[in-house]
C-alpha cells in the first residue's frame, strides 16, 4: 500500500484480503463441459 497525494493504493491481494487461485476457471470451463455433454445426450438419447 502506498499514498500518492491524496490517493490510496492497495494491491489486489490487499484490497480482497486473499489470494484468488486461477482454480475458478477450470470449475467453469468443466462444468460447462459437462453440461453441454449431459443436454447433448437429453436430445440425442430419445431421437434413438
Amino acid at each position: 500500500m502506498y499514498r500518492k497525494g491524496d490517493e490510496v493504493h492497495v494491491s489486489e491481494e490487499e484490497a480482497t484480503g486473499a489470494v484468488k487461485p486461477h482454480i475458478t476457471r477450470w470449475v467453469l470451463g468443466v462444468s460447462l463441459f459437462l453440461i453441454v455433454i449431459a443436454m447433448s445426450l437429453v436430445w440425442i438419447i430419445p431421437s434413438l
